[in-house]
């Protein structure tokens, strides 16, 4: 009889939460870096709940991910991570007729990736890294990498917690490819780096925004689209692309393997290409979608903006982060070496 009972719950429990619960859908995404509003519309359209969690680096995501940190239905990681990502069959295979707003996505984007034909990622947000920095505070700027050396900004400056980006800038001002593998560029690039870091207040992503925003902060390596929301709050920041050249990075929508609410995470990605809502989108977290139809709703204020719609010449300076499969160690070799302080 006991047996009888627990069983009817069971089938009770189920029934109310097919009929009268909401499905939640798990995110996890960097900061700032989603339109609350449209988050809220989904939930609406859908009839569900969207739980956000944020991480600052793709390499603090992956190792979560690799720790057995799971539980995700989506997960917004950079191009390099996602094709390491794949190839470590970490994300599932993308059945594109589930996903009819992929029509509008820029060709001349996907000529610039790995994954062109969109097997196993969407692309949802593009950006420029380069240099943010106080007009106020900052005297004789030049727009250039080696701001990290001046004495005069010793302790107000921050680079990026992202190895990739720091030794990509590094590898760049030295003339080098930021997708090098070899041994010595990485480590004279690290050791530059490391003459920065003896300038600089941190390694930061988010925080450092804010505290740019608010003066305690004077020059900082960033990203464009957060420059950009930056500029609502301080008319004296301003961004630039450094003249040694920059990184380009795209983040992407993927369905990790073990994902449990794999409908809900389809049709959380067709809603975002959506012309009107990646447009949305775009005027709150000020980066480029590669959407064409949705960077025409645009206002003009914001179509103008080179980080949105970049000219082909600053597209051509703009690198790419590739995935560098087993060579990625000798970026974590430098990483690490750098954090010690080059001990």
């Amino acid at each position: 009889m006991r047996k009888v009972f627990l069983f009817a719950l069971l089938c009770l429990a189920g029934l109310l939460a097919s009929c009268g619960g909401r499905n939640v859908l798990y995110i996890y995404n960097w900061g700032d870096y989603i339109s609350p509003e449209v988050v809220k519309k989904f939930e609406k359209e859908f009839n569900c709940r969207v739980a956000l969690d944020f991480f600052d680096s793709n390499e603090s995501m992956y190792a979560k991910l690799k720790a057995g940190g799971g539980g995700y239905d989506l997960i917004v990681p950079s191009t390099y991570m996602t094709d390491m990502m794949y190839d470590q069959k970490m994300l599932r295979e993308l059945d594109r007729s589930r996903l009819p707003n992929l029509k509008y996505i820029d060709p001349d984007y996907l000529s610039k990736v790995r994954d062109s034909e969109m097997k196993y990622s969407v692309p949802y947000l593009v950006s420029f890294t380069g240099i943010g920095y106080n007009k106020k505070k900052v005297r004789n700027f030049e727009p250039s990498w080696r701001m990290f050396e001046r004495d005069d900004i010793r302790g107000r400056c921050v680079l990026l917690n992202d190895p990739r980006q720091a030794i990509g800038a590094a590898l760049i001002t030295l003339g080098f490819d930021p997708n090098t593998r070899n041994p010595a560029e990485i480590s004279r690039a690290a050791d530059l780096v490391i003459r920065w870091r003896k300038n600089i207040a941190k390694f930061d992503v988010d925080e450092a925004k804010r505290s740019l925003i608010s003066g305690e902060f004077w020059l900082i390596q960033t990203y464009s689209g957060d420059m950009l929301q930056a500029l609502d709050e301080n008319e004296n920041i301003e961004f630039v692309f450094p003249k040694e050249g920059y990184i380009f990075t795209a983040d992407t929508f993927v369905i990790p393997s073990d994902a449990s609410n794999v409908d809900l995470a389809y049709a959380f990605i067709n809603f975002m290409h959506r012309p009107e809502i990646a447009a949305e989108n775009m005027k709150f977290v000020k980066y480029r979608c590669p959407n064409t139809e949705a960077l025409k709703l645009l206002p003009e204020e914001l179509k103008n903006r080179p980080s949105i719609n970049p000219s082909k010449a600053q597209w051509d300076a703009a690198r790419p982060t590739l995935d560098l499969g087993v060579d990625t160690r000798l970026y974590n070799a430098a990483w690490d070496r750098i954090k010690s302080g080059g001990d």
